[in-house]
């Protein structure tokens, strides 16, 4: 059987790009410090069926995105990539954007990335101004799809509707988002994906990896009783930790992509395993228990 067949796959937003349930982040991949380990991770995602790979230009000052390129040159296989533009002080317009787009294409060894990002919206900048850069970007077909990162629910709308007004759609909103961290829930982020049919891409899906311990019974803390719920579920399904709280984001709502980070092969294939299997209600109503118990501490 054929895994990469067998991945689940969720849409970008109305933008017709289908990628893997469950992506990777692409921070710590940083070249010349794990090449060969990063070539392998690669290797096993897209053997795994996980093609879908965040990068940005700043991550490790380009680092990454050479990284990614060399992978995509040396495995022949080609990652649905998305990479992100950072409208630093003086660096707000849509020229800008686009010299930032041509740079990273050149890293990345692309003609065209396949979901462009503005990586945070900057004080005083105006909505339009990202929007009229992002879809000059899709326009010039150096990127297929475009988004933001860091929005509010109110930015995200602002740059929706002026993007339909180029007829480009706004295919996601990344931002932080998991047990630990359900603020798109009440800052109606999360409801204006819904709403506008955009995808949430949700980074530290893991929460740093406080998500992936046992409590330690020398150190109690807020945590201990979701952590121990953690394991019991992950436990009943032969799982990780990891995999249980990456499967509560995707059982919470369709439109959600978890991108976990991984640098390491068996970092890789253990996120992928979480796509194999889902959360009864009742564990997932237990997980969203625990949940709402730590944030109310």
């Amino acid at each position: 059987m054929d895994l990469a067949q067998q991945t689940p796959t969720r849409p970008l937003g109305r933008t017709g790009i289908a990628v893997s349930a469950l992506g990777t982040g692409t921070n710590r991949w940083r070249q010349g410090d794990n090449d060969a380990a990063v070539a392998e991770t690669y290797k096993a995602l897209l053997d795994g069926g996980a093609d879908f790979i965040d990068t940005a230009e700043v991550y490790g000052f380009g680092k990454s995105e050479r990284l990614i390129g060399d992978c995509i040159a040396a495995d022949g296989r080609r990652a649905v990539v998305a990479t992100k533009f950072a409208p630093f002080i003086g660096r707000t317009s849509a020229r800008q954007l686009m010299g930032a787009l041509d740079a990273s294409l050149e890293r990345l060894k692309l003609t065209a990335v396949d979901l462009y990002y503005v990586h945070f919206p900057f004080p005083f900048t105006d909505m339009a101004t990202f929007a009229d850069g992002l879809a000059e970007a899709v326009k010039s077909g150096k990127a297929k799809a475009v988004g933001v990162s860091n929005f509010s629910a109110a930015q995200m709308r602002e740059i929706a509707e002026r993007l339909a007004k180029a007829d480009v759609p706004l295919a996601a909103n990344e931002v932080h988002y998991s047990l630990l961290n359900r603020k798109p829930e009440t800052n109606g982020v999360l409801d204006a994906c819904r709403e506008l049919g955009v995808a949430l891409v949700a980074y530290f899906p893991l929460a740093s990896g406080r998500l992936t311990r046992q409590p330690d019974p020398a150190k109690p803390g807020k945590l201990d009783e979701l952590q121990r719920k953690l394991g019991e579920i992950a436990a009943a399904h032969q799982a990780k930790q990891s995999q249980v709280a990456l499967n509560w984001l995707l059982a919470r709502d369709a439109c959600v992509i978890p991108i976990p980070g991984a640098s390491k092969a068996r970092h890789a294939e253990d996120n992928l395993a979480a796509l194999s299997w889902t959360l009864t209600a009742d564990e997932f109503a237990t997980l969203d228990a625990a949940a709402a118990a730590v944030q109310s501490a």
